[in-house]
């Protein structure tokens, strides 16, 4: 399956922005749902983080081919901001694009948090759960860039949409398991996170750590983009696809966390 540029550019801001909200907002609430269940269903760590990871991965990877056609599938601030920094100009609609998606991820984050919490009969509290180490933080900073990378790598080379939620779902399921962290790698699902003292909650102030580390991976995924893959190709397209002049038809799909 590839995706129809042109198609792409012609959904008005409030859907691609409704896509964005509703994206980000599922998957924050298959992150502390599935956490939720399984701290309810099973009593070893290492098999509730199984069951955590697995759901994530999984559910990441529907949710980009779902919403890929209509947004380009971010479901992640840090996406969205390289997203600009790389490939679109931050001038004009591009600045009210960038305003939308952001506003869009962290209210439904926070809007997928409390729909989780509700569906199992969760209080919706401040987590109290702190993360944040130096080990951690370093690992959230390899986990976003990584992420990073993956995500316009694999854009940039025209990769096509089920590659793309395969390649991100699988890296996010890994990382789960390769990072100290359990890789949020995403600042709106971060924030989210917070809602929920579960499972898959996160305390406020470890969460400020998490977020300043997510920027700078950010940064280190976005340079090593433009020094291992320095020419754009557009999502479904051929890698040598030029530049387009439209504002909303380029770099399709993420991301994101978890």
């Amino acid at each position: 399956m590839s995706v129809d540029t042109s198609a792409l550019a012609r959904h008005p801001l409030w859907r691609r922005a409704l896509a964005e909200f509703l994206g980000t907002g599922l998957l924050v609430t298959v992150i502390v749902g599935s956490g939720i269940a399984a701290q309810t269903l099973s009593t070893d760590p290492g098999l509730q983080l199984l069951e955590n990871a697995v759901a994530t991965a999984l559910g990441l990877g529907v949710l980009i081919v779902l919403f890929a056609p209509i947004s380009r599938a971010h479901f992640n601030p840090v996406v969205s901001l390289v997203d600009r920094a790389l490939e679109r100009p931050l001038t004009g609609r591009g600045v009210r694009d960038l305003v939308a998606y952001l506003s869009a991820q962290v209210v439904g984050a926070i809007g997928g948090a409390i729909l989780a919490n509700a569906m199992f009969a969760t209080p919706t509290r401040i987590a109290g759960i702190d993360r944040a180490t130096a080990a951690t933080i370093l690992a959230e900073c390899v986990a976003t860039a990584g992420l990073v990378l993956l995500v316009f790598g694999l854009s940039r080379t025209g990769r096509s949409i089920p590659v793309v939620a395969t390649g991100v779902g699988a890296y996010i399921g890994a990382a789960y398991w390769f990072t100290s962290s359990t890789s949020f790698a995403n600042p709106a699902v971060t924030i989210g996170r917070i809602f929920t003292d579960t499972f898959a909650g996160i305390a406020p102030a470890s969460a400020v750590a998490f977020l300043g580390a997510q920027l700078l991976g950010a940064a280190i995924g976005a340079a090593l983009t433009v020094a291992l893959f320095p020419r754009s190709g557009v999502l479904g397209g051929p890698p040598s696809a030029p530049p387009s002049t439209e504002d909303d038809d380029r770099i399709p799909v993420r991301r994101d966390r978890s």
